[in-house]
Formats: structure tokens, C-alpha cells, sequence
């Protein structure tokens, strides 16, 4: 099937196909809405791999010759949009109700568990180096190694840095010239104040120590309720008691998990079993 502007469609049969290899690799369940979705991301795809339908690139995916591109693919189906300060109120909550709890002497130990390109992760650095007393540690990871390598380079075009409060702007980021004119770069010093790797939330986790807090925001809602609390367990054994957890506004931990009390809206504490 196509549509008007001959973008193919997969038949219902061939989306179920890539939905049951999206939920075996990533966890993430894909509704039938997101056929046009799929469609718009892995068109060039196909055309790449010379693949007449979306039958032929399912079957090339799967098959030992087609192990790194079904990396891309994955990649690409997982690419979502984020920018820096999405959900002020999380942020308020930081500065105004966590890190005074901590002093001279502490490490307060944070993961940004959907990292993205970075935009969370050096909003998340921009306050702690302007606000927490103590030393601090920064930890963030997504499935997807090519948005891992571009967080790691930190450059956003301008209309991207629209958020950022002017003095973070001032401080924390430099204008590009020449050939980045038009860009921004996050600074050397917060750059490598912030560790990114790669990490399948569906996956066991690497030995990663504990956290005092976890963004772990708008990614719950791409997963069904067994692999949602699935999740959340993993997350929670990697926090300390008493732990904060931040999700996505639209998201709530109700029915799911039991390890979390609420706090405010889309702001969980860690609890006992």
C-alpha cells in the first residue's frame, strides 16, 4: 500500500511483524497508530537496501547480513523529540526541595535513564553546577548509540537553546562561527562533567551503583504494564532508600509499581518493599 505521495505503507501483517521485533529488542510496544510512523522513519531505509517492500527489509533485518541494520532501524523508530527544560516544575523541585538536603562532604549521584541527544541531561548539569554544595555525579544513557554520540558532542542549533535561562546561556554555552554560526556548544567543562553510554532499559543493568535521583521521563508510556514494572524495578534497586524519581507529566506509576509513594505530580520517593 502507498499513499498519495508514494511513501509505502507496510500491510497490517508486516507492522505486526516489526512490532513484535520492536517489543523483543526494545520493550517498546507500538501501537497500530503508529504505522504512518514507522512508515516515514524506515522509507529511506528501505530505499538504501534496495528493499521492495517492507516484507524484503523485515526479512534482510533479521538476517545475519543484516545485524547493523537492524541497529539503524532500531535507532531510528526510537528517535524522540526533547529540549532543555521540558517540564520546568521538575526543575524547580530540584533546587527548591532536593539538593538542599545535601552538603559539603556528599556526593549526590544522579541518571538521566532516556538521555536522548542531551538536552535533559545538561539542563540537569547546568543546575547542579550552579546550585548543589556538594560534589555530584551525572550518569545518562538511551538505547540509541547514534543520539549517545550526539549528546556527547553537545552542539543544538540555536532555535533549540530557546529555553535555557539567559545566565545558563551566558555561562555554560558558547556561539558557534564560521561553519557552526547558527549553533550552540555546550562547554568543555560541563561536557565533561556528564557521562553518557549506551543502555536497553528492557535489559538487565550494568553495575552502575546507586542514585539519589532518576529522570526517567516520557519513556514509560511507549511500554506496555508488565515491562513498565519491569522497569521500574530495575530502576528502583539502583536507587537509595528515599530516592526521588521523576517521570513525564503524562505519565502515572498507579497500579504499576508499589515501590513508590507519590510526592507531587510526576515526582515519586523510593519506598521499602
Amino acid at each position: 500500500m502507498t499513499t498519495e505521495n508514494a511513501t509505502p505503507i507496510p500491510s497490517d501483517k508486516e507492522f505486526q511483524l516489526f512490532q513484535q521485533l520492536i517489543q523483543d529488542k526494545l520493550g517498546i510496544f507500538l501501537p497500530a497508530q503508529k504505522k504512518a510512523l514507522l512508515s516515514n522513519r524506515l522509507w529511506k531505509r528501505l530505499q538504501a537496501c534496495d528493499a521492495k517492500g517492507f516484507g524484503e527489509y523485515y526479512r534482510f533485518i533479521q538476517s545475519p547480513q543484516g545485524r547493523s541494520e537492524l541497529s539503524t532501524a532500531l535507532e531510528l523508530i526510537t528517535t524522540n523529540e526533547t529540549y532543555f527544560f521540558r517540564e520546568q516544575k521538575h526543575f524547580d523541585y530540584l533546587q527548591e526541595e532536593v539538593l538542599p538536603n545535601y552538603r559539603l562532604g556528599q556526593n549526590f549521584r544522579v541518571w538521566s535513564a532516556a538521555s536522548s541527544t542531551g538536552e535533559e541531561p545538561y539542563s540537569i548539569a547546568m543546575v547542579l553546577q550552579d546550585r548543589c554544595n556538594c560534589d555530584w555525579e551525572l550518569l545518562c544513557s538511551d538505547v540509541n548509540r547514534t543520539v549517545v554520540e550526539q549528546a556527547k558532542i553537545g552542539i543544538y542549533p540555536e532555535t533549540r537553546v530557546r529555553n535555557i535561562p539567559p545566565q545558563y546561556l551566558r555561562r555554560f554555552c558558547r556561539k558557534g562561527v564560521g561553519p557552526q554560526a547558527g549553533n550552540v556548544r555546550v562547554n568543555a567543562e560541563l561536557r565533561q562533567a556528564v557521562q553518557f553510554f549506551t543502555l536497553n532499559l528492557h535489559e538487565d543493568f550494568p553495575d552502575i551503583g546507586k542514585f539519589d535521583l532518576v529522570f526517567l521521563r516520557n519513556v514509560l508510556i511507549y511500554f506496555e504494564n508488565d515491562n513498565k514494572t519491569k522497569i521500574l524495578d530495575r530502576i528502583a534497586d539502583k536507587m537509595l532508600p528515599g530516592g526521588t524519581l521523576f517521570v513525564g507529566h503524562s505519565e502515572s506509576l498507579h497500579g504499576i509499581s508499589s515501590r513508590f509513594v507519590p510526592v507531587k505530580p510526576a515526582i515519586y520517593r523510593l519506598t521499602g518493599r
